[in-house]
């Protein structure tokens, strides 16, 4: 006799875009309702600037890795090493990404990569804010919201709910 436990997997995630306006924003990776990562603007949270990758385990709904990527900075081609980090991904893998305070300075050379995803975030401009919840792989279960501009962004931090 065998039995089988399956785990519901529910994935809450927010982005933010800085703003002006020196109002806080937050960001945040839930996991079956649990915060396993969060990030603000003026908030009590470190502002991890830039993309934000998680690996989810959906069999347990852990989280497996947190990789950041400034690209917002202009050091260490960031964009490249995200690239070659999604690259080297498996088929099947569960990843969340969630961008923070200002992503798309130095985001050139993933932007292909990220499409590739089903997360197209090529035409988020300066502290616009995306997030996105894919499965490597298969880009038509990808979700993805978006806000283009700091003044959409600051209107509405984009949000995903997966399962």
């Amino acid at each position: 006799m065998s039995c089988v436990i399956l785990v519901s997997c529910t994935i809450e995630a927010q982005a933010y875009g800085a703003n002006t306006y020196n109002q806080k924003r937050y960001a945040y990776v839930k996991l079956n309702g649990e915060a396993v990562w969060h990030a603000s603007w003026r908030g009590e949270y470190p502002r991890h600037t830039g993309s934000n990758m998680f690996i989810v385990d959906p069999s347990s709904c852990t989280l497996q890795e947190w990789r950041n990527f400034d690209t917002h900075a202009v050091m260490n081609n960031p964009a490249a090493l995200l690239r070659d980090y999604l690259q080297g991904l498996g088929d099947g893998t569960l990843l969340v990404g969630v961008s923070c305070n200002e992503a798309s300075k130095e985001l050139d050379a993933a932007e292909a990569t990220l499409s590739a995803l089903g997360a197209d975030v090529s035409d988020v401009g300066w502290r616009g804010a995306w997030v996105f919840v894919a499965e490597i792989g298969d880009p038509s279960k990808t979700l993805l919201d978006k806000e283009l501009t700091q003044e959409a962004a600051y209107a509405r931090q984009p949000q995903v709910r997966g399962v």
